[in-house]
């Protein structure tokens, strides 16, 4: 299944078995993902090695420390240092997104491949910024999210652009939310930060309305929307007084309309993506949930996805992968994509800040 979008097949090789793991270093603590990533990277010893974990917050250091059984040596309070210190191979970041690019600064001089949660940054400059560094040292870095690893959209991509299946892709709807970061009980020192307007760019407009940009810009292949309209509300000030809680972005396209749905007010967690074509359609609902409609059916179907090269299902693979030079980041990861999904996020937030539609120059 040719999904990719962006890397030819050639540059996949297979992982060697007799390599060693790879030297990996976690750069901050505040952002909650970092709880299972950390879990499963000291289970999977034979990929990874955790030779260092970093973050400002001392008393968030020993509490992680504690939870996960971390010898003392391997923490620091000092990023540079850190790295200097214990020299890896990769950093998996798991800061606020506004330091997304200090970590990245830090990481490509020393050729450092560098992994980040969504989003990339909280504004184009930042963005920006954050390529010319990779370019510049020649150092791979590249966005994870969590729809990143779904076989449902990896089937989404070879009904459209491998088989052809629906024609020219006119309409996208992306679902992405739930009750909110304090309803779902999220850690304190994360939703201190997604609260931030500065070190998350904005509330459910960042933190969901990333993901779909995201798919969007892919099943585009990276193309920038001609126009961006948002609009977003707090309808729960007494929680998110500084940000949005809800939030929708229409995206015009010559040929196309994509309609981004990020919410912290839905009843369910949910995150479902819908691509309309000329001549028929797929939903995926989550991992791997399929609903398709082409051309010459009388009904709708359900499919089950087929599953993944093994690079290509999970983040620290494909981190491994990355860091051993099997191939360049690709498609939903890859820095191209992801400047233009914070030139989309920035475009809408200037949208409600200004109350009108913006058109995209650059």
């Amino acid at each position: 299944m040719m999904w990719r979008g962006l890397a030819p097949l050639l540059l996949l090789a297979p992982l060697c078995a007799t390599e060693p793991p790879v030297r990996l270093a976690i750069a901050g603590l505040n952002h909650g993902h970092v709880s299972g990533f950390l879990r499963t990277a000291l289970l999977r010893t034979a990929d990874v090695h955790l030779v260092g974990v970093w973050d400002p917050d001392s008393a968030l250091l020993a509490r992680y420390a504690k939870d996960n059984k971390l010898a003392t040596g391997m923490l620091y309070t000092d990023l540079a240092g850190m790295l200097d210190a214990v020299k890896p191979e990769a950093v998996a970041t798991f800061t606020d997104t506004y330091a997304h690019a200090a970590v990245v600064e830090a990481c490509a001089p020393r050729h450092i491949t560098v992994m980040m949660e969504k989003p990339l940054a909280v504004n184009v400059k930042q963005a920006h910024a954050i390529e010319q560094s990779a370019a510049k040292y020649g150092v791979s870095v590249f966005v994870n999210y969590e729809t990143t690893w779904y076989r449902s959209h990896g089937a989404i991509w070879d009904l459209i652009h491998e088989q052809k299946a629906a024609g020219e892709i006119r309409k996208m709807v992306a679902m992405d939310g739930h009750e909110g970061p304090k309803e779902i009980h999220v850690q304190p020192e994360f939703l201190a930060w997604l609260t931030d307007p500065v070190k998350n760019g904005a509330g459910a407009l960042f933190d969901f309305g990333c993901y779909g940009a995201n798919l969007m810009t892919w099943m585009l292949d990276n193309q920038r929307p001609l126009k961006v309209t948002a609009l977003a509300q707090t309808n729960k000030p007494a929680i998110y007084a500084r940000v949005d809680d809800e939030a929708t972005v229409l995206l015009e396209y010559p040929k196309a309309q994509g309609i981004i749905q990020g919410s912290w007010n839905w009843p369910y967690s949910r995150k479902d993506f819908e691509v309309y074509g000329e001549k028929g359609y797929a939903i995926a609902t989550g991992g791997n949930g399929l609903r398709v409609r082409l051309d010459g059916a009388n009904a709708e179907e359900t499919r089950t996805p087929t599953e993944r090269k093994p690079e290509e299902r999970d983040s620290i693979s494909y981190l491994v992968a990355v860091a051993r030079g099997k191939f360049k980041p690709y498609g939903l990861n890859s820095l191209e994509n992801n400047v233009v999904v914070v030139e989309i996020l920035d475009a809408a937030r200037e949208s409600i800040r200004k109350g009108r539609t913006v058109t995209l120059t650059r």
